[in-house]
């Protein structure tokens, strides 16, 4: 399907606060109530914005047979920065699990904190090992001894999002305030189809099942744990997590941010900057929709990753902006939930996105109807 488009002070949402199922996955590893922070937030309609260009037809069929066939729970949503259309699969309005594309949004609370002046790129931070988180932290081999490791501010965001650190993006977590500070920011500026978890640590215990313990920071401990856990209760806070990820997000609803990004509508032109010029320096996901991007294009991005069960992933994603030599950008999330498919078909899917973007850039769109059904449901948050 495709949706019309959404301007300036409009964003999409799948707005679900209040619906009883919140409260189903609610572990006490998390720590945190799994209600919307949007509350209030006005809902997109047709008639409060139009595209200046409607949607490329081929593009939209593209979408839809890349999606429609493939075994596992996937959104993808782009959307054209300069003319405002999106093009969305049937599932893209449906929360998926972030995992680290999550990054995102602590990064631009560290920048609208240094917007308003509270902090400073320049600032030194410290890494100790009590900042240890789990799974991917690199910067954990640079702490020496209980002196730590003592960098800046900008260095910390750096590895949060072109190498997707974990520990590294806690410590940012924890600077700006946590992850009401983030809340506080995606409602502020208007993000909604986003939540926000609670942080690297709980979010990733209860996702296996546990309790989190600091101890699980060192070496293999997380994963022995884990191991000791009965194939029941994996099972089941494996699927209570992918039903409702407490860090769920809406492909709509990241490919809209990230377009405002774009168009400077949630940062300072400086920090605007800064954090685009960050992103197209990620190392990470290079299979991905990266796999496919032509010469002379530019694809700055997050990816995220979440727990295998067997031959299961709760979230394999690619989020970014994709820049044509002309300068038109496409704003692009790639949600796949859950699946069992192989890494490498994950992988084709997204480059398929990737490719099918570039084959329809600059093509010339049919006449579209703004009173589709599908655009009627997603903007009423059904």
């Amino acid at each position: 399907m495709t949706i019309a488009g959404l301007g300036p002070a409009m964003l999409v949402g799948c707005t679900v606060h209040g619906d009883p199922s919140l409260a189903t996955f609610a572990p006490a590893s998390y720590g945190v109530s799994l209600a919307f922070p949007w509350e209030g937030s006005a809902k997109p309609t047709a008639a409060t914005w139009k595209p200046s260009r409607p949607a490329p037809q081929g593009l939209v069929s593209a979408i839809d047979g890349i999606t429609r066939n493939f075994d596992g729970l996937v959104g993808v949503a782009v959307t054209n920065v300069r003319d405002g259309w999106i093009v969305t699969s049937n599932d893209a309005a449906r929360p998926m699990p972030q995992q680290s594309v999550s990054k995102l949004w602590v990064t631009m609370t560290v920048l609208d904190q240094i917007d308003q002046g509270k902090i400073r790129l320049e600032d030194p931070i410290t890494i100790t090992k009590a900042d240890f988180t789990l799974f991917h932290q690199p910067i954990a081999a640079l702490v020496k001894g209980d002196q730590g490791y003592t960098t800046t501010v900008g260095e910390i965001v750096r590895r949060a999002m072109q190498m997707s650190d974990n520990t590294c993006n806690d410590k940012l977590l924890r600077l700006v305030g946590g992850p009401d500070a983030i809340r506080a920011f995606l409602a502020r500026k208007g993000i909604t189809g986003v939540r926000f978890g609670p942080g690297e640590r709980l979010l990733q215990a209860g996702t296996a099942g546990l309790e989190w313990k600091q101890e699980y920071s060192m070496g293999n401990a997380f994963m022995v744990a884990r191991s000791r856990l009965s194939p029941a209760v994996r099972l089941a806070a494996y699927e209570s997590y992918v039903k409702n990820p407490p860090d769920g997000a809406a492909a709509a609803g990241i490919s809209v941010a990230l377009a405002r990004l774009k168009r400077g509508e949630l940062l300072s032109p400086t920090s605007t900057a800064w954090l685009i010029r960050t992103m197209d320096g990620a190392k990470t996901g290079r299979y991905r929709v990266h796999g496919a991007v032509p010469a002379g294009w530019v694809y700055g991005h997050k990816t995220g990753t979440g727990q295998d069960l067997g031959s299961r992933t709760a979230g394999f994603n690619d989020v970014g902006i994709l820049t044509a030599p002309d300068g038109t950008s496409y704003a692009l999330a790639v949600m796949i939930g859950d699946t069992r498919r192989p890494i490498r078909e994950r992988q084709m899917l997204m480059q398929q996105v990737a490719q099918a973007i570039v084959a329809h850039h600059g093509s010339t769109p049919p006449v579209q109807d703004t009173a589709d059904p599908a655009w009627k449901a997603f903007t009423s948050g059904k």
